[in-house]
């Protein structure tokens, strides 16, 4: 029942999740984290932090390591299928319907539209992850590390994937001695 589980859990979250692999990450929380428990908020925000740091989509990381975690081999193969197979199929069928209806002001409107609702989601994410940070390392600390990636990212351009070393770096070698 655990594959048909992970099947189900990792479909569903890509399924739904319109807008690539960012737009995913808060149904997989809700279907790993919530749902199944296959971890709690600290595994998945540590998880969700090496899988931004390595290379491939976040969707495919994130169904790897939890695939293999909960079921080992197995559980990466159905995971990873669950995860490609939705937006693979509907790239299928759907791209030639989407490009003949391009100019549609229906298909606009949809794609235009669902974008508020992906941020709304990610910031419901973002709100839960420093909920964790606070609690793990300090309110002051997290604010620190936060506006220092922001200024990093907008301000300086700085890749992400360095900002993601950075914060590795850092918990791994000054975090222990505060």
């Amino acid at each position: 029942m655990t594959l048909l589980h992970i099947f189900l859990g990792f479909f569903l979250a890509n399924l739904f999740g319109y807008g690539g692999g960012p737009a995913t990450i808060p149904f997989m929380y809700e279907e790993v984290v919530t749902h199944y428990k296959w971890l709690n908020d600290s595994e998945f925000s540590q998880m969700l932090a090496i899988g931004n740091a390595l290379p491939r989509p976040i969707a495919t990381n994130i169904a790897t390591y939890v695939g293999y975690d909960v079921f080992g081999w197995w559980g990466i193969i159905v995971a990873l299928f669950a995860t490609i197979f939705p937006s693979a199929f509907a790239l299928i069928l759907l791209l030639k319907l989407l490009h003949r209806h391009r100019q549609s002001l229906v298909v606009k409107g949809m794609t235009l539209l669902v974008q508020p609702v992906i941020a709304v989601m990610m910031l419901a994410l973002t709100w839960k992850m420093s909920a964790n940070s606070f609690s793990s390392i300090g309110v002051v600390q997290s604010l620190v590390i936060g506006l220092v990636a922001v200024l990093a990212l907008i301000k300086f351009k700085i890749h992400p994937a360095f900002m993601i070393c950075a914060a590795f770096i850092y918990g791994g070698l000054v975090l222990p001695h505060i």
